[in-house]
């Protein structure tokens, strides 16, 4: 990742709200949206919102750079 990319997804992660940080972890660890919703109590259609706004804050496509990005921020 380039230098610009960083700085645009270091201000990604200062954009989340503390429910939409809380959704990452889960991911990283391999939940399903339902099993997040479990944990969080929320409806998993509010787990898949707080993906969707994951993904365009940190302009990434999949969980899988959910997880990768996390790591510097939820090691």
């Amino acid at each position: 990742m380039d230098e610009d990319s960083q700085a645009g997804t270091d201000r990604g992660w200062a954009s989340l709200t503390d429910a939409e940080r809380c959704v990452v972890p889960c991911v990283a660890a391999g939940m399903t949206d339902r099993s997040i919703a479990e944990k969080l109590h929320v409806a998993h259609h509010t787990v898949g919102a707080h993906l969707e706004r994951l993904y365009h804050e940190l302009d990434i496509h999949s969980r899988v750079e959910l997880t990768a990005l996390s790591m510097p921020h939820h090691g």
